[in-house]
């Protein structure tokens, strides 16, 4: 396979690379993202106040001492009231965001969580797609979010990147305007 050292991979490298899944993976989807977080209610205010989620469930684990929140795109009046139906429903949706607090961990001033993008480097963000991202970063800077890069700062204009409570970045971005990211 072609891959000089140090660059990209062209794009016949990249079409070897993939392959056709096994035909049981036809059905599969990316259903959650996992963030562990410190203050699940000042996490919760973020997500669905500040990026406009829908708490879609919320399970607890008392013999483990943690609780599970699942955020979502999803309308409030669609979450089934029966906890069984809900419950199959939540694991149903797809690309969801599951807040993970391991109960006590809010007062443990030592505690903080690696974001990805600090060394050494790996998880690097989710992203959140939005119809205006200069009218999302209007909004945010009201609500007094924590901007790593404005959507009119670095080489790539239109898109911004804030963090949430914990630090974990969030990319906010327009699909319309990523096609204009690609012209060089």
């Amino acid at each position: 396979m072609e891959h000089a050292d140090g660059a990209a991979l062209t794009e016949a490298a990249a079409a070897a690379a993939c392959r056709d899944g096994e035909p049981i993976t036809q059905d599969y989807m990316l259903q959650q993202t996992m963030l562990r977080v410190k203050d699940p209610a000042r996490s919760l205010e973020f997500y669905t106040g500040v990026l406009g989620m829908t708490l879609l469930q919320k399970i607890d684990f008392p013999s483990m001492r943690f609780t599970l929140y699942f955020l979502g795109y999803e309308d409030k009046s669609d979450v089934p009231a029966d906890v069984k139906e809900r419950t199959a429903w939540t694991f149903s949706r797809r690309a969801t965001i599951e807040l993970t607090h391991n109960w006590g961990s809010e007062s443990d001033e030592s505690l903080s969580f690696h974001n990805g993008n600090d060394q050494p480097t790996g998880f690097g963000h989710i992203g959140v797609a939005v119809p205006n991202v200069y009218a999302a970063c209007k909004v945010f800077e009201k609500r007094g979010v924590k901007f790593l890069k404005k959507p009119e700062a670095g080489k790539m204009k239109d898109l911004a990147f804030i963090q949430d409570p914990d630090g974990y970045w969030i990319e906010i971005l327009s699909p319309n305007n990523m096609v204009s990211l690609l012209s060089p």
